[in-house]
Protein backbone atom coordinates (compact mmCIF):
# COMPACT_ATOMS: atom_id res chain seq x y z
CA UNK A 1 0.00 0.00 0.00
CA UNK A 2 1.38 3.39 -1.00
CA UNK A 3 1.27 6.42 1.27
CA UNK A 4 -1.19 9.16 0.22
CA UNK A 5 0.12 11.89 -2.04
CA UNK A 6 0.27 15.22 -0.26
CA UNK A 7 -0.55 18.42 -2.08
CA UNK A 8 2.10 20.88 -0.95
CA UNK A 9 0.74 23.80 -2.95
CA UNK A 10 -0.04 26.84 -0.79
CA UNK A 11 -3.72 27.24 -0.12
CA UNK A 12 -5.09 30.42 -1.58
CA UNK A 13 -8.60 31.71 -1.35
CA UNK A 14 -10.17 33.32 -4.37
CA UNK A 15 -10.59 37.03 -3.75
CA UNK A 16 -14.24 38.05 -3.74
CA UNK A 17 -14.91 40.48 -6.59
CA UNK A 18 -18.32 41.61 -5.30
CA UNK A 19 -17.99 45.24 -4.14
CA UNK A 20 -20.96 44.74 -1.79
CA UNK A 21 -19.50 41.66 -0.11
CA UNK A 22 -19.86 42.11 3.65
CA UNK A 23 -21.77 45.40 3.29
CA UNK A 24 -25.33 45.48 4.63
CA UNK A 25 -28.14 47.49 3.09
CA UNK A 26 -28.23 49.59 6.26
CA UNK A 27 -24.53 50.40 5.84
CA UNK A 28 -25.18 51.40 2.22
CA UNK A 29 -28.06 53.75 3.09
CA UNK A 30 -26.24 55.29 6.06
CA UNK A 31 -23.13 55.94 3.96
CA UNK A 32 -25.13 57.53 1.12
CA UNK A 33 -27.07 59.76 3.52
CA UNK A 34 -23.86 60.70 5.32
CA UNK A 35 -22.13 61.56 2.04
CA UNK A 36 -25.02 63.19 0.12
CA UNK A 37 -27.81 64.04 2.55
CA UNK A 38 -31.46 63.10 2.07
CA UNK A 39 -32.21 65.93 -0.35
CA UNK A 40 -29.44 64.98 -2.78
CA UNK A 41 -30.22 61.29 -2.41
CA UNK A 42 -33.87 62.00 -3.28
CA UNK A 43 -32.76 64.03 -6.28
CA UNK A 44 -30.51 61.26 -7.57
CA UNK A 45 -32.94 58.40 -6.89
CA UNK A 46 -36.51 59.60 -7.08
CA UNK A 47 -38.28 57.42 -4.55
CA UNK A 48 -40.67 58.68 -1.91
CA UNK A 49 -38.81 57.18 1.05
CA UNK A 50 -35.94 59.59 0.25
CA UNK A 51 -38.06 62.69 -0.44
CA UNK A 52 -41.03 62.60 1.92
CA UNK A 53 -40.20 62.48 5.65
CA UNK A 54 -37.12 60.27 5.06
CA UNK A 55 -35.65 57.98 7.68
CA UNK A 56 -33.24 55.08 7.68
CA UNK A 57 -35.95 52.75 9.00
CA UNK A 58 -38.57 53.60 6.36
CA UNK A 59 -35.98 53.50 3.60
CA UNK A 60 -34.75 50.05 4.64
CA UNK A 61 -38.30 48.72 4.80
CA UNK A 62 -39.06 49.98 1.29
CA UNK A 63 -35.76 48.91 -0.24
CA UNK A 64 -35.99 45.38 1.16
CA UNK A 65 -39.39 44.96 -0.53
CA UNK A 66 -38.54 46.70 -3.82
CA UNK A 67 -35.73 45.08 -5.80
CA UNK A 68 -35.53 47.75 -8.55
CA UNK A 69 -35.08 50.52 -5.98
CA UNK A 70 -32.51 48.52 -4.02
CA UNK A 71 -30.53 47.95 -7.23
CA UNK A 72 -30.43 51.70 -7.89
CA UNK A 73 -29.27 52.44 -4.34
CA UNK A 74 -26.58 49.77 -4.48
CA UNK A 75 -25.41 51.02 -7.89
CA UNK A 76 -25.09 54.57 -6.54
CA UNK A 77 -23.14 53.26 -3.56
CA UNK A 78 -20.72 51.34 -5.78
CA UNK A 79 -20.32 54.35 -8.08
CA UNK A 80 -19.52 56.59 -5.11
CA UNK A 81 -16.73 54.33 -3.79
Amino acid sequence: MQPPVLNLQPMTRPHNQDPLHGVTLEMVVNRLVEKNGWQELGRRIKIKCFTSDPSISSSLTFLRKTPWAREKVEALYIQSQ
